[in-house]
């Protein structure tokens, strides 16, 4: 197959982006051993601002636009994302192009004093994280608790935590398994109540819908199950027109030729979360996502939708 030279890779640059950038580019020298891949790194709007949660900002290209910016002006050929943290309508000309195999999508749970679970932390214990779908299932279960915006990477946000006014923090277990931080992990939070984010666990690419070598050279590299499950996920999210200011998760899952879809949207309060889920085809994933939307929205999902739309 012909192959590109070279290849400027954009990437944010935390240690996690970093690692995830190195891993696309291991995996295509496995193809294109003569190609050259050179990583350019960038800072995002949401790495420069660190002073606001995440869903007071209402930027719905926090992490990706300079990078997506960068790609339209030939600066860099492709750039990798954590594909949770990507909008559900992109930049035309741009798409995603390539998906890892997936890591664990599960949420982590950091705790003190040897604490195991979220049902046995103390009571109006003090829980950090930046994901408003965190806070909504935390608080559906253990309405006591005071939830902190917890932001940064990841290496700052386990240090704020264990040095700050924290009893436990909540981050992907899928960061902390790729900066080799297992060990500060308390307990892992069970998928039938804290669906993760949209893509959790995915490391994508993005590049130009018209770079016809580039995306020949992706395709080598494309993991179809996670292709297809974040298909149905991200489909559920645009349905819902969701973004870090909606807490919503979903979460598919491929037996055979069938796929199942579980999917979450709550108030930020925790006094209402709806869990659904819905079986479709394997080949139907978008359609899958759309009708699980669908489902939310027939009963109190609009409402839900409407009154975080009013602020």
């Amino acid at each position: 197959m012909i192959a590109k030279n070279k290849c400027r890779v954009g990437t944010r640059s935390s240690q996690l982006a970093l690692w995830q950038t190195h891993h696309v580019i291991e995996a295509l020298q496995a193809h294109f051993p003569e190609t050259e891949f050179e990583v350019v790194e960038m800072s995002t709007k949401g790495d420069r601002i660190l002073d606001q949660a995440l869903s007071a900002i209402g930027d719905k290209g926090l992490f990706t636009r300079d990078l997506e910016e960068a790609m339209h002006s030939g600066a860099i050929d492709f750039a990798v994302h954590s594909l949770k943290d990507m909008p559900s309508v992109l930049p035309d000309g741009l798409g995603l192009t390539a998906m890892l195999k997936r890591e664990d999508p599960r949420d982590a749970l950091l705790a003190k004093n040897n604490v195991k679970r979220v049902e046995d932390l103390p009571a109006k214990a003090i829980v950090g994280t930046s994901s408003l779908r965190r806070k909504a299932q935390l608080l559906s279960k253990r309405p006591d608790l005071d939830v902190r915006d917890l932001r940064g990477n990841v290496q700052t946000r386990v240090r704020k935590f264990e040095e700050g006014p924290f009893d436990a923090a909540i981050l992907a277990g899928a960061g902390l398994h790729r900066m080799a931080m297992e060990d500060y992990i308390s307990d892992y939070l069970p998928l039938d109540h804290f669906i993760p984010a949209v893509g959790q666990g995915i490391v994508v690419v993005e590049s130009r819908l018209d770079d016809e070598l580039m995306l020949e050279m992706l395709a080598q590299i494309n993991d179809k199950e996670a292709q297809t499950c974040s298909a149905a996920e991200r489909a559920f999210m645009r349905r819902l027109e969701g973004g870090c200011q909606v807490p919503i998760g979903a979460l598919a899952s491929i037996e055979g030729e069938g796929l199942s879809l579980r999917g979450f949207l709550g108030r930020v309060d925790g006094s209402e979360a709806i869990i659904k889920e819905k079986q479709g085809a394997v080949a139907e994933a978008e359609t899958l996502g759309q009708a699980l939307a669908e489902d939310m929205l027939a009963g109190s999902g609009q409402a839900i939708l409407n009154d975080i739309r009013k602020g």
